[in-house]
């Protein structure tokens, strides 16, 4: 036991302050934080031992890497002994203290002030221990690996958000769906339609949906489809075509964002006026872009049979439409079957999820790159990445591990594609029991995409079941996680 006459360690505040405190905090390096607390402040290691209630020489084994620090408690355990101020335990990863008045923003930074994610494989989280072995005097409570992506940079600073700011209205929508335009838009059919600006506000609107951008997408969403109608009706001849294109993608897009907000109604009524304007194009691509939207609502409408039927019957007519498959042909085709797959596993079909997988898998193949055609994202990674969702929806976390391991990160290029395989992963590793790898998993998500995490029903839900079920020694972290993302109690 450390010695009782030894002088009481104290740390004073500007030690937390200094640069080379914060980035070893960041790189959650404890040795070399104790090798800074004796160079800056003069304290011996016997004094941090007698602190953090350890023997020197498990002090001197951790400050010479022959031992590390790895767990989440230890890391809790070493910050309470400290007495860590509240913005040195946010920079290491860790809550506030439970009745903190830390002031923080209201709002997350804007830009690029989010750290990146220091892995560029999900590997780097899936390093499984079997034995999730325990640290010398560890609680005989079994402590789970705190590594991979509890790294420098995603566990830093993870700023609160007003929770009001996080949600994203889809009362705008609703005029518009129902056909009482937004504005003034639907009357403008005396100003010539500009083609090229609806074609870049919808390009912008399917760019700011798959970035995640939801509560900047719905300012002017409603107003763009509102002049796509009136395009549509102004307009004649292949130009008209053009904009019935434009029209069925801005749609597609709305649906999407409704269905992210379980908002199954309006939804379902997006969905149906993409597949209308699709038609219209007469552009068989259109058509089968928009057979994904359709199948996700009836999905999210619980007529699992339904939309595994209607993905395999707009898959099966886009290839006989198509005479001689292109990229984007194989990009639409392919992400047709993916989510046919994903009805099919929702309806507990697994030979047909999994012939629909496998179709879809050679569809990638033959592409050979992940790119984002149609606004697909479609590709081999991709491809994977569902074979994740489908696993964890069939219950089989292990495999859904197993599959998540070998998907390079970094080859997602899509923000939101990347988040819901963040996501996805939390739900596997949450099934398995692993409750800090969700925790870890769930912050990475929220850190690459704010938005996809605190306006999404279906992420709250996943972090309120994380909150119950997490262990004493996590919860407070989670139940704090779930504050900043606006989780209502």
């Amino acid at each position: 036991m450390p010695d009782r006459d030894v002088e009481l360690l104290e740390i004073p505040g500007w030690f937390w302050n200094l640069p080379q405190t914060v980035a070893v905090l960041r790189a959650r390096n404890i040795g070399q934080l104790f090798l800074l607390i004796h160079q800056q402040t003069g304290a011996s290691q016997t004094q941090i031992a007698a602190a953090c209630e350890w023997t020197q020489p498990k002090i001197s084994a951790i400050v010479t890497g022959s031992q590390e620090v790895r767990h989440l408690a230890r890391f809790e355990h070493i910050a309470s002994s400290l007495k860590m101020p509240d913005h040195a335990r946010i920079i290491l990863g860790l809550a506030p203290h439970a009745n903190s008045r830390l002031a923080v923003p209201a709002q997350r930074p804007r830009g690029n002030a989010l750290p990146a994610l220091p892995a560029d494989r999900v590997s780097d989280l899936l390093s499984l221990d079997p034995a999730d072995g325990q640290e010398d005097g560890e609680d005989p409570v079994r402590r789970r690996d705190f590594v991979g992506l509890a790294g420098a940079s995603m566990l830093g600073a993870m700023l609160a958000s007003d929770p009001d700011g996080n949600v994203v209205d889809a009362e705008p929508l609703a005029a518009v769906l129902i056909g009482h335009a937004a504005g003034t838009a639907a009357g403008r059919t005396d100003t010539p339609a500009d083609l090229a600006a609806l074609a870049a506000a919808v390009s912008r609107a399917r760019h700011d949906y798959q970035a995640c951008r939801y509560s900047e997408l719905i300012k002017y969403l409603p107003d763009l489809l509102a002049q796509l109608h009136a395009a549509s009706i102004a307009l004649d001849g292949d130009t008209r075509l053009r904009v019935h294109a434009l029209s069925a993608d801005a749609h597609h897009v709305a649906a999407g964002l409704l269905l992210k907000l379980d908002d199954q109604g309006l939804a379902y009524l997006a969905a149906d006026r993409s597949m209308r304007a699709a038609r219209a194009s007469e552009d068989p691509l259109i058509v089968g872009a928009s057979s994904r939207i359709i199948t996700h609502a009836l999905m999210r409408g619980g007529h699992m049979g339904a939309a595994t039927a209607t993905a395999s019957s707009y898959a099966a007519q886009l290839d006989r439409d198509v005479p001689s498959h292109t990229p984007e042909s194989l990009s639409v085709y392919g992400s047709i079957l993916l989510r046919g797959a994903i009805a099919a596993a929702g309806h507990d079909n697994r030979g047909t999820a999994r012939e629909l997988l496998d179709e879809a898998d050679s569809a990638a193949q033959r592409l050979g790159i992940d790119g984002n055609l149609r606004g697909t994202g479609f590709g081999p990674a991709n491809a994977r990445q569902h074979r994740v969702n489908i696993a964890v929806t069939l219950g089989d976390a292990g495999t859904a591990l197993q599959v998540a391991r070998s998907i390079d990160l970094s080859t997602i290029k899509l923000t939101e594609r990347k988040a819901s395989l963040l996501i996805d992963t939390a739900r596997a590793f949450l099934m398995w029991g692993k409750h800090e790898k969700a925790y870890i998993a769930l912050r990475a998500a929220e850190q690459t995409a704010h938005e996809e995490v605190a306006s999404r029903p279906a992420v709250h839900r996943l972090v309120r079941e994380l909150v119950t079920s997490a262990p004493l020694t996590l919860r407070r972290d989670a139940e704090q996680f779930a504050s900043q993302i606006g989780v209502p109690r």
